[in-house]
């Protein structure tokens, strides 16, 4: 598209979510927000108020059929996004889609047929991958900072928003299974989840995931929001160096440790603790949600593949359902 053309956006799905993809567009140079949908006239009269001079309406129809509308951004619930991103693709209109991009491997494929067939961008909300401590991790951990990559866990822990339509696996474990494949590189080639539903009967508000990959590398996730902590933490522990990312640390959020063990010159097959310096490099103060919209925008303009295109969605996904199996099989009174 032509470069000193703004890319007209619309936003639908104003509840938790959407207002902040709203606010982000809207404060975008490159891009122009024009349309605002949600079927809760409550969530239209706040949007309303919030960015006078834009179009509200009730019907995801108003924005389809506007062909001067470049891209349409979901942040509606999570069943509604693979028909409503292939009804965005159809409508040939490029796509941002919350994640995960759909709730089943089946349908998260049929999303990037979509993709395909209008030759339309697609790109997943996988925030946590546009955050500047996490892309700052992935490029030590590209350079071979951190030496060979070991193992990794994460906590993503809360005492908050119970939902009905996902659990915790999927709620949660969409954001950090986007940000494990990304550091890794590769799928697992094996998984296992246990968890427990205590508030919701069958919803499991707990889940506790193993994943092992072919290089030989592990990782232990930790997710629930029925914990007395606010975590959102990664650590990757490699050959050479170890690294967290603490998203809820107000300064340091990324820190480095030169910690390991040395072989023992003097010794055969002996080995010696290294304890070295510990480092928080400087991040840039950006908002990652303000990352990842300029990226998407970015992405249209330019013609470029997203960072969180559809088939990294499709991988996230694949290992989601991958772990859903397992939670299953391993419920309480399966045989």
């Amino acid at each position: 598209m032509p470069t000193d053309t703004p890319v007209r956006i619309g936003v639908a799905g104003l509840g938790y979510w959407g207002p902040n993809l709203a606010r982000n567009f809207a404060g975008l140079p490159d891009a122009e927000l024009v349309w605002l949908c949600d079927g809760s006239e409550a969530a239209r009269a706040r949007a309303a108020l919030a960015h006078p001079g834009v179009a509200v309406t009730a019907n995801l129809e108003d924005l389809l059929a506007d062909d001067s509308l470049d891209a349409i951004a979901l942040a509606t619930p999570v069943p509604s996004h693979a028909e409503l991103a292939i009804a965005v693709l159809e409508a040939g209109k490029h796509c941002f889609v919350e994640k995960p991009i759909a709730q089943s491997v089946a349908d998260a494929e049929r999303v990037l047929a979509a993709a395909q067939r209008s030759g339309r961008t697609v790109m997943v909300g996988h925030l946590l991958e546009y955050h500047p401590g996490v892309t700052r991790l992935k490029e030590l951990a590209d350079a071979g900072e951190l030496g060979d990559l070991y193992y990794i866990y994460g906590n993503r822990l809360n005492l908050g928003k119970l939902r009905a339509d996902e659990n915790a696996l999927w709620s949660l474990g969409a954001h950090d299974v986007s940000v494990v494949l990304s550091l890794v590189g590769e799928e697992p080639a094996e998984v296992v989840a246990h968890g427990e539903s205590y508030v919701r009967p069958g919803v499991e508000d707990v889940v506790f995931c193993f994943l092992r990959f072919p290089s030989g590398l592990s990782a232990h996730l930790h997710l629930s929001w029925l914990d007395p902590h606010k975590e959102r933490r990664f650590t990757v522990v490699g050959s050479r160096r170890m690294a967290t990312f603490d998203d809820m640390a107000l300064e340091g959020k990324l820190t480095l440790y030169d910690k390991g063990f040395d072989e023992n010159a003097q010794g055969y097959g002996e080995y010696i603790t290294r304890s070295g310096d510990i480092f928080a490099p400087r991040l840039p103060a950006a908002e990652p949600l303000r990352l990842e919209c300029r990226h998407f925008i970015e992405s249209i303009r330019n013609g470029t593949v997203p960072r969180s295109d559809g088939r990294s969605g499709l991988r996230v996904v694949r290992v989601l359902e991958a772990l859903q199996a397992s939670l299953d099989r391993s419920r309480r009174g399966q045989a």
